[in-house]
């Protein structure tokens, strides 16, 4: 018997009338149709299709409104983790849209500016529970989407709800959210999750340990040399990679094999480590995993120590890096504002035909637009406005290493892409504020 291939719990599938059935008027043809697609396969289908899942493009990675279109924002990190999740999935014998719907939705609920927006919301929302974003992500998937007739949220199956409540394990004190959506969908929060999420989630760690090295070497925040000298696990993947292609000195050429190097050996590594850990517990359905009472997927300890090193070279050199964390203070300010905005009119939405003809307008017409809607915006007044600048397009002599974003890959870009920049910090804006309401109009219910 092939130990991965266990029967998958039959999905449960979230309605609001009758099991294991989905709401909505259903054609004989599109009956016929759904039969050949699997729920799972429908929930991956459905996250791609919400407007939550569209608005990762304007949500930071690392960098805010970025110069060029190469660096990592939420959407592209999401699309690269389920293509990470998918292999891992195949390899495992374990179902591969159920991993693939996880990992596109794990970032579902982050607000703009990434961290530091979440920061914020948790401060100004500390009297009425505080915010988190993977309970905000249950919320926008049971509750805020509102795409369909006959149902609120997105109706995804139970596994796909569980799955994203705790796919980084158990969680015995939940927040107010994913409380809420706990007692509509009860989610066995304090066992482990399925196989499928917590390949989703060290998928996560993956991709984003090796795409934010990438991104920041080619911000010039650090060399390559830099990284070689910090981490041996770096090292010694380097040196495969210059001994595999001994005639190739492009950085740029090198630098991304580099980065195929480490997720390969990480992968491997995953897939040994994570076959003996089942074979271990001999398991023999998706319930003798959840109350394995430990991790099942995940590297071994010591390539998790090596790869913690490689964290704390990037948390050190890049996620605090000065021209990095100098835009924490106004994006916490911009979205603390906004709250304030909110929470003062939470009933008022932007006008919708604002937020698409935003694609077309600059920002500081963008701003009076808001403000035309919004007149209780004036909280954030002209210093902020101010400050988006800062957001958008700091001064040549504040950005310090990223002056050259091209590092040493090629020649120095330039930053002063003001217009182009300035708009995608006003669209993340906007969408935020066009939802707003959504976030916050009901906090009355949680004192």
């Amino acid at each position: 018997m092939t130990l991965l291939s266990w029967p998958m719990r039959t999905s449960r599938t979230v309605t609001l009338g009758g099991a294991g059935r989905r709401l909505g008027p259903t054609s004989a043809r599109r009956r016929s149709a759904s039969a050949a697609v699997s729920p799972f396969a429908r929930d991956r289908d459905r996250i791609i299709h919400a407007g939550a899942f569209r608005r990762l493009r304007y949500k930071a990675q690392v960098f805010v409104a970025p110069d060029g279109d190469h660096f990592r924002v939420r959407l592209t990190h999401s699309l690269e983790v389920a293509q990470i999740a998918r292999s891992l999935a195949r390899a495992l014998n374990v179902d591969e849209d159920l991993t693939e719907a996880l990992a596109l939705a794990h970032d579902l609920g982050h607000p703009p500016f990434g961290h530091s927006g979440e920061d914020a919301l948790e401060l100004v929302m500390a009297p009425w529970g505080g915010f988190d974003h993977n309970g905000h992500a249950l919320r926008i998937v049971t509750k805020l989407e509102c795409r369909h007739p006959g149902f609120d949220g997105l109706n995804l199956t139970w596994e796909t709800l569980e799955g994203l409540a705790k796919h980084n394990g158990p969680i015995y004190e939940p927040g107010w959210a994913l409380a809420g959506v706990d007692a509509a969908w009860p989610l066995d929060l304090t066992s482990h999750a399925g196989l499928e999420a917590q390949i989703a989630a060290i998928a996560d760690d993956i991709a984003y340990d090796n795409h934010d090295l990438d991104d920041g070497i080619r911000a010039g925040l650090f060399g390559i040399e830099d990284v070689v000298t910090a981490v041996p696990f770096v090292a010694d993947c380097w040196e495969a990679v210059t001994r595999r292609w001994p005639g190739i000195s492009a950085r740029r050429r090198l630098v991304p094999e580099l980065v195929r190097e480490q997720i390969g050996r990480m992968v491997e590594d995953l897939l040994a480590t994570t076959r003996a850990r089942l074979a271990a517990i001999d398991p023999r359905s998706v319930e003798d995993v959840r109350g394995a009472g430990h991790t099942i997927a995940g590297l071994s300890d010591g390539l998790s120590a090596e790869v913690r090193a490689l964290k704390a070279f990037l948390r050190e050199r890049m996620y605090r890096a000065p021209a990095v964390a100098r835009l924490r203070d106004p994006s916490e300010a911009v979205v603390e504002g906004l709250f304030a905005a909110l929470h003062a009119d939470p009933h008022q939405f932007a006008h919708a035909g604002l937020v698409d003809r935003v694609e077309r307008v600059p920002l500081e017409q963008t701003l009076f637009e808001i403000r035309r809607h919004h007149p209780t915006l004036d909280v954030i007044a002209a210093e902020p406005e101010g400050e988006l600048r800062e957001v958008v397009r700091p001064e040549a002599e504040e950005v310090g290493d990223l002056r050259d974003l091209a590092g040493g890959q090629g020649r120095p870009r330039n930053l002063d892409h003001r217009a182009d920049q300035q708009g995608q910090v006003a669209r993340e804006l906007l969408r935020f504020l066009y939802l707003g309401n959504r976030l916050f109009g009901d906090r009355s219910q949680h004192r």
